[in-house]
């Protein structure tokens, strides 16, 4: 990966509606040429959460291309080597998180940024604090994976650093 322009990033969750949308959208936005941003789920949702979709177009953001997709999308032989997978899971509702099953002549690095899904929480009001509050999450995430020197996105341990970012 080192010698590689672009790097390409998978975020992972099970229903990829949330999360790993926020995710996916913030890193395309913020990380410029140097990445390649996708999202999927083992369990897809079918559809973005539409608070997230506010939420991200509150903050700037246009999300218009982005799908609730399974992560067989990201399995084929066509699909882009992925990396990163960053698995972003939160265990507040006993979530178990996806395990990438990696293709022939991958070995992506994989780690977990695991943050609380806001997409079931009730009334709305708390719901659409929730989503600004996991926005903020990812975002700082996102602006410290930026940061890093290219040598470390090869680094475990400090990929693992900034899911500690709370």
């Amino acid at each position: 990966m080192q010698d590689k322009m672009t790097v390409n990033v998978l975020f992972l969750c099970t229903g990829n509606s949330a999360r790993s949308i926020l995710s996916e959208v913030l890193l395309r936005d913020l990380g410029g040429d140097r990445f390649r941003s996708f999202s999927a789920g083992s369990r897809p949702s079918g559809t973005p959460h539409p608070d997230g979709l506010t939420e991200l177009r509150r903050r700037g953001h246009v999300p218009s291309d982005v799908s609730s997709k399974s992560w067989d999308a990201f399995a084929g032989m066509d699909a882009p080597l992925m990396d990163i997978i960053i698995t972003v899971c939160g265990s507040a509702a006993g979530e178990t998180c996806p395990v990438w099953p990696h293709k022939p002549g991958q070995s992506p690095v994989s780690v977990h940024w695991g943050a609380d899904d806001p997409a079931h929480v009730e009334p709305l009001s708390a719901r659409q604090k929730a989503f600004s509050d996991v926005y903020k999450l990812c975002r700082a995430r996102i602006e410290a994976l930026i940061e890093l020197p290219s040598r470390d996105l090869v680094n475990r341990e400090a990929l693992q650093l900034i899911g500690d970012i709370q």
